[in-house]
């Protein structure tokens, strides 16, 4: 059989009290330590247990820490044989002085509260104290969205001492950089954690006075390639989308004006989603510099377009015009040019023309495609060479297709430069 000694009652020694032990009551803990005297020195590590989200609406971001102060109250020393310390919750915080650190420009923070407030205080025998608890804070940071998406933000995390100026509670990093720990799983979808490192200064309220301030502070970089399969990608293929007008045959009004129309609006959505997840801001963002420019190029497909119906209407305004004035024919040799009129059969003329039914067919075929030759019996020389001159004209203004075929090279020309110039400039 097995002996089981029972442990030794500590509390039953100390008269069933801890706070005898402590000798809490023969001291007024509503004043710090040392009071009148020098600053106490108060060191802080943190541990960083995850970074739950960055808000861009709202820029702030919120971080889960564990939270760890280090002093020295020679009114909690107790004597100890082993010299172990002793370990406490959160109950006997309320009856001891603990620094007032508060997080600067905090919008929401709580203590982590289940099962119990998680709250550590471990005291030495020689009175050095261990203040530890979890806390979860919602605190605001300034981002500069002028680079967005393609983007590094730098925010901070600012504690420091609410009613002790720097005379009384010095405030420091308990081991330097070295005082900021990080879990290695911390990870965000939106961004890759660069960089986090400890910084301290102080802050100085008109006030009140200097208060020492410590910083955690990180660096994120946004991940692109969200961005460019929802923004860049859609947007560029709308734009591509856009120069298929420029391979329609421009009598085909329906199908190229309904394909602009489509594009401009697929932009406008683009960008109004992407401005819908984004903050109000006064200044140009990358990205809208990227979406506008691409707009700009649909919007002028739409109006290239238009160019070219205006011009085809005019043109053949204008050869309906000459047509009145000079009826012709078309591909026929002037030594067989022949004026005709109602007294000839269409055999007939054809006979007397020396063409075929068949013949004509071709040539007319052939129309849009040959320099129109007007030959008429009574003109002189001199008229002559004018109507060859203006038809010539008629020729290059008809053949208005001709600016759809430069458009086929100078828009996707220009839309890889602005490319590669934008992703020179802000990648």
């Amino acid at each position: 059989s097995h002996i089981y000694k029972k442990n030794h009652d500590v509390t039953k020694t100390w008269k069933g009290k801890t706070e005898q032990l402590l000798r809490v009551h023969d001291h007024d803990f509503t004043m710090r330590p040392a009071f009148g005297g020098p600053a106490i020195p108060v060191g802080v590590d943190v541990q960083v247990e995850s970074l739950d989200s960055i808000s861009e609406v709202d820029m702030d971001f919120t971080m889960t820490l564990y939270l760890r102060h280090y002093w020295k109250d020679e009114r909690l020393s107790f004597p100890s044989t082993t010299n172990k310390s002793m370990t406490f919750d959160g109950r006997l915080v309320k009856k001891i002085w603990v620094p007032d650190v508060f997080f600067v420009h905090s919008k929401r923070s709580f203590i982590h509260d289940t099962t119990t407030d998680n709250i550590m205080l471990r005291v030495f025998p020689d009175g050095h104290v261990l203040y530890s608890m979890r806390i979860t804070v919602t605190a605001m940071c300034n981002m500069d969205f002028s680079r967005f998406p393609l983007d590094s933000q730098t925010c901070s995390l600012e504690l420091e001492s609410y009613a002790y100026t720097d005379e009384d509670l010095m405030l420091y990093w308990k081991n330097g950089n070295e005082s900021l720990k990080t879990d290695e799983k911390i990870s965000l979808s939106q961004f890759l954690i660069q960089k986090f490192h400890t910084t301290s200064r102080l802050a100085f309220y008109s006030s009140t006075g200097w208060y020492n301030r410590l910083y955690i502070n990180f660096t994120l970089r946004r991940h692109i390639f969200f961005f460019l399969l929802q923004t860049y990608f859609p947007a560029t293929l709308m734009v591509m989308l856009s120069w298929v007008s420029f391979w329609i045959d421009r009598r085909a009004v329906p199908a190229r004006v309904s394909l602009g129309i489509t594009t401009v609006l697929t932009m406008s959505t683009i960008i109004t989603g992407v401005n819908a997840s984004m903050p109000r801001v006064s200044y140009i963002k990358a990205v809208d510099i990227y979406l506008w420019v691409s707009f700009v190029f649909v919007f002028l497909s739409v109006l290239e377009y238009a160019a070219v119906n205006y011009l085809t209407t005019a043109q053949e305004r204008k050869e309906r015009k000459l047509q009145e004035k000079f009826p012709c024919t078309c591909g026929i040799p002037h030594s067989k040019t022949m004026m005709l009129d109602g007294n000839y059969s269409e055999s007939d003329a054809n006979s007397l023309a020396g063409y075929t039914r068949n013949q004509m067919v071709l040539e007319e075929e052939k129309q849009e495609k040959m320099v129109v030759h007007l030959a008429m019996s009574n003109e002189s020389n001199s008229s002559r060479k004018r109507g060859l001159k203006g038809h010539v004209g008629l020729c290059i203004i008809q053949n208005t297709h001709a600016i759809d075929k430069y458009s086929r090279l100078i828009f996707p020309g220009t839309y890889i430069f602005f490319n590669l110039i934008y992703w020179s400039v802000f990648s």
